[in-house]
Parts: structure tokens; sequence; C-alpha cells
């Protein structure tokens, strides 16, 4: 007999005992099914499914009998079922390793990874996250689960150019990304969490973000703690660039990563800086500001860009096919300085279908984020007033000139 003829067998006895380890050392009651016991369930299943997919059901039917007993019978002293699903799973999983060892070996350390995170996860689910939050994440997997997989995925509405699966699939992006973010911030604090709340507000609107955090600097908060977030804010720009663009067209992706990359690694160091005397000002006693007083589930704030972007969308179409690549230029210009990655995901959408080439996509691009530079700049200023819109200048000047020399040399170069 052959090696690989014993290996799935192998891996199922694996995978029961790290499951029935886990459980006999995470509770101290009688356990209906310890380590040896999981090995064994785990073992039957890869039994089974080496016979055929009949016996695997019967299997599986026998083994929630059994442990539908089990739970009856201990019910009394603790009425958690985590260990009697447990042991299902494991039948399940030993299973699954006859035909696929490595995607159950992946199964079953994700399922000890639940397991061992249980004071973790009662601490979110009772302390860290909130009803409403609770309510607006369910909104979430509405917007991504049910309404994305109806809408069709083909080109529709005048020059072909809409594809309402691609839209709403940055709708789903822009909520999922607020939504995680505005998490973060609750689970870290406002105080050790500051540059997380610029880069949760930066990804539902860096320009909205900069001129809040230029209001703030205004109060006891001081200026250099809001100017650190507003630099973030910008910095998740170019975070939420490189998904967006990623999700349009990869041959612009290609060409575009490097100038984000090196405009954003030194926009970082430079937020770093900034951010460190504000720390310094937080263990003197300063108050740092609070987090986003927003719901975690944005949908109007994404649902106007995708509208920005489906009006940015038509006109930039309209003015390649009209004046050629300058038109895309003039129209992502335009459309920047509603919002940087409208004119951004347009001129991507056209090099994707061919109308226009990547070199122009990528002028195109360029234009739209020096548009939105030029909006952020005058609400740091209008917001913040003098000290803080000259702050937030110098610190995206050196980040904005190193993206600028990288991205001319994308473009000439190729």
């Amino acid at each position: 007999m052959e090696w690989q003829q014993f290996e799935p067998f192998l891996v199922a006895l694996a995978i029961g005992l790290l499951l029935g380890l886990e459980r006999e050392r995470s509770d101290n009651r009688t356990l209906p099914a310890g380590s040896r016991s999981f090995a064994l369930l785990s073992l039957v299943g890869a039994v089974a499914a080496s016979i055929d997919i009949s016996a695997v059901a019967a299997g599986s039917i026998g083994v929630a009998a059994l442990m539908a007993l089990a739970y009856f019978r201990t019910s009394k002293d603790d009425a958690g079922t985590t260990t009697e699903i447990a042991a299902l799973v494991a039948y399940l999983l030993g299973a699954l390793a006859y035909t696929r060892p490595a995607q159950a070996v992946a199964l079953a350390v994700v399922v000890v990874v639940l397991l061992v995170s249980k004071a973790r996860i009662h601490h979110f689910a009772r302390d860290v996250i909130s009803e409403v939050e609770l309510e607006d994440a369910i909104k979430f997997f509405v917007v991504a689960f049910v309404i994305l997989p109806l809408l069709p995925n083909q080109p529709i509405g005048p020059y072909g150019v809409l594809n309402p699966s691609r839209v709403w699939m940055l709708v789903v992006l822009l909520t999922g990304i607020g939504w995680v973010g505005y998490i973060g911030v609750r689970a870290l604090g406002p105080q050790r969490g500051l540059l997380v709340t610029g880069m949760a507000g930066g990804f539902v609107s860096a320009s909205a973000t900069t001129a809040s955090m230029g209001r703030l600097s205004r109060t006891e908060a001081g200026l250099r703690a809001p100017l650190a977030a507003a630099l973030v804010a910008s910095l998740a720009t170019f975070v939420q660039l490189v998904i967006v663009i990623g999700v349009v067209d990869v041959d612009v992706l290609r060409r575009l990563w490097p100038p984000v990359l090196a405009g954003a690694v030194v926009l970082a160091g430079v937020a770093a800086f900034v951010y460190r005397g504000a720390v310094r000002g937080t263990a003197d006693g300063d108050e740092a500001p609070e987090g986003p007083a927003s719901r975690p589930f944005a949908l109007r704030p994404a649902l106007l860009l995708a509208t920005v972007l489906t009006l940015a969308l038509l006109v930039s179409r309209w003015a390649a096919d009209a004046l050629g690549s300058n038109g895309l230029v003039l129209a992502a210009l335009a459309a920047g300085l509603a919002d940087a990655h409208a004119g951004a995901i347009a001129a991507a959408t056209l090099s994707a279908k061919g109308e226009v080439s990547v070199d122009a996509a990528l002028i195109a691009i360029a234009a739209a984020l020096g548009s939105n530079l030029v909006v952020k700049a005058l609400l740091a200023f209008t917001a913040g007033g003098w000290r803080f819109g000259v702050g937030f200048l110098a610190g995206i000047a050196a980040p904005t000139v190193v993206f600028g020399a990288a991205m001319a040399m994308a473009v000439t170069m190729g």
C-alpha cells in the first residue's frame, strides 16, 4: 500500500485530536466527548466518506443523535451545546478530509480559533458592539449578500458603460470598510484609536474628515492630533483607490500601485511624525478627540458616491468620445472636486472597455486626485484656520511630490 492511501485518515485523526484537545482544555465540566472521542469521530467520518455519500449522511444522523442524547444527559449542569456541535463538525471535517484534506485542515484551524476565542467573542458581542451597530451589520449583509447577487452583471445605459453589479460592488466596499473602521475605533477607544478614527472617516469621505478635524483643532484637543488624523484620512484615499481600481481594471492597477505605494509610505511617515507630538501631549493630560459619532453603516455617502460615479462615468465617456483623452482628463478633474474616486473609477472603467489607453486613464486619475487635494486644502483652511491649513499643506506636500514624480515615471516609461 502507498502512503497516499493512508494520508486522508491521518489528517482526519489530527483534526479530531486538535478539536478534542481544545475542548478538554477549555471546559472543566464532564464532557460528552473528549479528545479520543473527537479523534474517533473524525476517523469515522473519513471511513464513511471512503464508502459513499450515503454512508456519510447516515453517519451524520447517528452522530447528531448521539450528541443530542449526550446533551440531554448533561444539560442540567451546563446548557451549552458548543462541545456537541463541535463533535458533529469534527465528524464532517473528517469526511471532508478524505477528498479535500487541505480544505479540511484550514476549516479545522478556523473552528479552533472560534472555540479558543470564546471570551474575546463574548466580550466583543456584549461589551464592545452595541445594538445599533448590530442592526447596521445586518443592513450591510443585506446590501452585500441580498441586493448584489440580484443585480445584472452586464453593461447597460448610454454608451453601454454602466454595470449595475460593478457600481453596487463599490457601494459594498465603501460601506463595509467604513463599518469595519468604525468598529475598530469602538474597540480601541478614542485615545488609542485616533489614527484609526481618521482612517475610518477617510474611507467614507476624506474631504469631510479633513473639515471635521480642522474644526476639532480649534478646540482644546490641540493641533497635532487632528492634523495627524486628517493626514491619515488622505492616506485612506490612497488605500481605497487601490482597492476600487483593482475591482475595475487590473491593467491600470498594475501601473498605478507603485506611485500610490510611494506616496502612501511618505504620507504615513509624515502622519506618524505629526502624531508623535500628539501622543506626548495626551500623556501630559490633554484629551484626545473622540471617535466618529455617526452610525457605522453609512449607506447615504456610499450611494452619493455611486451617483457621482455614474454621472462622472457618463460625462467621461462622452468627453472621451468627443474630445479624446484631453476630454477624459477634464472630466476627471471636474469629478475630483466632488470625490477623488469618481473620476478615477470612471477612467479605469473606460480603460477596461478599451475606450481609452492606460496612459490616458493614469493621467485622468492623477487629475482627479489633484483637484480633490485642492478641495481638502481649502476645507482645511476654512474649517481649521490658518495654522491648521498651513500644517495640512506642509504635511501633504512631500507625499504629493513623490506621488506625482512616480506617476510621471509610470506614464512616460510605460
